[in-house]
């Protein structure tokens, strides 16, 4: 356990949403209890997360209806941060979009290219059914023509009710082996995307704290530009991850109920 004075000058922690605080968009016990503590206490609060099944709109929604509170410009998504990157550098480039979901508002001004046309971009997302072979292969064959590639994240599992799901991470490895590509990753744990967080927070990484159950993607990589990094036993966490990670953690906690305890946080 964490003493006291660690986080006497901590002003703010991020959430990985989905394995923290819900799964399949039910909340584990006490997050809602632990999310409400932390903004009572006057903390700054970020809901971090790859999920790109569906818009902050509507994440912020599910949040809501799963008791936590969550504003719109409190949720930092792998999926917004693709489109700022892309509006940036490929500004009005052709995109072939490979994501599970709709993410709606959240790719406003990217020019979509999921007809028969050229792509200059492949732009993926998350796993799902609608990623089959022919899709895979429409991405293939535009990266051989000289396409960027382009990866919200490469979580290679999620975890739901039912059980692990497979996600992007595989496929994207595969692309990047069969074209002799590397794809430029937007969401955790690339530093980037966790510096532009703390940046629109007004904190300094050592002043941040991240919260997740991945111990590569949300952990080890805040820990490596300097943040806090708790990992909880919930979600995708397995034992075996942990004693093979390329890291330790900061912290580790059972659930995100631990956490007023773990920064000494009161209840009331």
């Amino acid at each position: 356990m964490a003493r006291r004075s660690t986080f006497a000058d901590h002003r703010a922690i991020l959430f990985d949403i989905d394995g923290v605080l819900t799964v399949s968009w039910k909340p584990l016990p006490g997050a809602a209890e632990a999310v409400s503590l932390m903004r009572k206490a006057g903390w700054s609060l970020a809901f971090v997360t790859n999920t790109s099944s569906m818009s902050r709109r509507i994440l912020g929604q599910q949040l809501a209806d799963a008791g936590i509170e969550a504003r719109i410009e409190e949720i930092f998504t792998a999926a917004r941060a693709a489109t700022l990157y892309l509006n940036e550098h490929y500004r009005g480039a052709r995109c072939l979009l490979l994501n599970s979901g709709s993410l709606g508002e959240d790719l406003e001004g990217l020019n979509l290219a999921n007809d028969d046309g050229g792509a200059e971009v492949v732009l993926t997302g998350g796993a799902g059914p609608e990623i089959g072979y022919d899709l895979l292969n429409r991405a293939f064959r535009s990266l051989l023509d000289g396409a960027s590639l382009v990866a919200m994240h490469r979580n290679f599992s999620w975890t739901t009710t039912d059980g692990p799901q497979l996600d992007m991470g595989p496929l994207v490895l595969a692309l990047e082996t069969a074209a002799s590509v590397e794809a430029k990753l937007i969401g955790k744990p690339a530093p980037e995307f966790y510096s532009s967080i703390l940046d629109q927070l007004g904190v300094e990484p050592s002043g941040a704290v991240m919260i997740g159950d991945d111990i590569e993607s949300d952990v080890l990589g805040a820990q490596a530009i300097g943040m806090h990094g708790v990992l909880v036993r919930t979600g995708k966490f397995r034992a075996e991850a942990l004693e093979r990670a390329s890291g330790e953690p900061d912290d580790v906690i059972d659930s995100v109920a631990g956490l007023a305890e773990l920064l000494d946080i009161g209840h009331g």
